[in-house]
C-alpha cells in the first residue's frame, strides 16, 4: 500500500541499456516537503534515474510513484503534477521575462485567467517589477535563475525537479537561490535536487549518493558525517565513491 506520506516512492528500479545498467535496482523514499539531495559523480546515473522518476524514460524493472501516479502507467499525470528545472534554466532568451512566464503556464496546463491572477505576485516576488518587458538574454544570471525556478514551480507542482540548478553562479547567487527552495519547501513542495557543490548537500533534509548506478549512502548530512567519522560532506563523498568505476 502506498504511504501518502511520501511524495516519491521507488523500489528496485533499474534501466538498462543493452547489456549496461545505468541504474542499477535503487530503492527510496522521498517524504511531502522534503529537501532530497541526489549526488553521485558524473556516470553515476543521476541523469537516468532523474529522466525516469519525471516520467521521461520508461524503467527496465522496478517500480515508481511520484506525487501519487505510477511513473510506467501514469507518466502524462507524472508531468502534470511536477516541475522540472535544468542547469541551463530552460529559459527562451529571445522572449521577454511576461513571454516565458506565459509560456511556462501554458506548457503546464495553467488557464488564461489563473496566469493573470499570478502573473504580478510573480514578478513582483522576483524584485523584477518594470522588467516584465526585458528580453531574458538581457537579464544578470541571478534573476534569469529565480525566474527559471518560479517558471519551473508556478503552477504548484507537488514535487519539482532541480538538476544542478547552481551550476555556474556565484555563492551569493547560490544562496539566494538556497531560499528559494526553504520558502518552497516550508509550503509543502517537495524539492528533488542534483548538486556538485558539496556543500550544498548541507541545506538538504537527506542525502543519497549513487556510484556505479547504486545508492551506496543515504541518511541526513549530519548521520552521514557521523557514519563515515567526516567532518564536511565533502569528505563523506569522497570515502563513499573513492572506488567507483564510471567517472565520465
Amino acid at each position: 500500500m502506498e504511504n501518502r506520506d511520501n511524495a516519491i516512492s521507488v523500489a528496485g528500479l533499474t534501466k538498462r541499456f543493452g547489456s549496461f545498467t545505468a541504474v542499477d535496482h535503487i530503492t527510496f523514499d522521498v517524504g511531502r516537503g522534503e529537501i532530497f539531495g541526489f549526488l553521485g559523480a558524473n556516470g553515476a546515473g543521476k541523469t537516468t534515474a532523474m529522466r525516469m522518476l519525471c516520467g521521461l524514460s520508461v524503467p527496465t524493472s522496478g517500480t515508481g510513484r511520484v506525487a501519487g501516479y505510477d511513473i510506467i502507467s501514469q507518466p502524462e499525470e507524472v508531468k502534470r503534477h511536477i516541475g522540472y528545472m535544468s542547469q541551463k534554466f530552460s529559459l527562451y532568451g529571445e522572449l521577454t521575462v511576461k513571454e516565458n512566464l506565459r509560456l511556462f503556464s501554458s506548457i503546464y496546463g495553467m488557464s488564461a485567467a489563473r496566469f493573470r491572477e499570478v502573473s504580478q505576485r510573480l514578478v513582483k516576488d522576483l524584485e523584477m517589477t518594470g522588467m516584465e518587458n526585458t528580453l531574458v538574454k538581457d537579464i544578470p544570471v541571478g534573476w534569469k535563475q529565480k525566474l527559471a525556478f518560479v517558471s519551473a514551480t508556478m503552477h504548484s507542482p507537488e514535487v519539482v525537479f532541480l538538476d544542478e540548478p547552481t551550476g555556474g553562479v556565484d555563492p551569493v547567487t547560490r544562496r539566494k537561490f538556497w531560499e528559494l527552495i526553504y520558502k518552497a519547501s516550508s509550503e509543502g513542495m517537495t524539492v528533488f535536487v542534483t548538486t556538485h557543490y558539496l556543500d550544498e548537500a548541507e541545506y538538504c533534509n537527506r542525502v543519497s549518493i549513487m556510484v556505479d548506478g547504486k545508492i551506496s549512502a543515504l541518511d541526513s548530512p549530519s548521520a552521514l558525517k557521523e557514519k563515515y567519522h567526516a567532518s564536511t560532506m565533502d569528505e563523506v563523498f569522497r570515502t563513499v565513491a573513492k572506488d567507483a568505476v564510471r567517472t565520465e
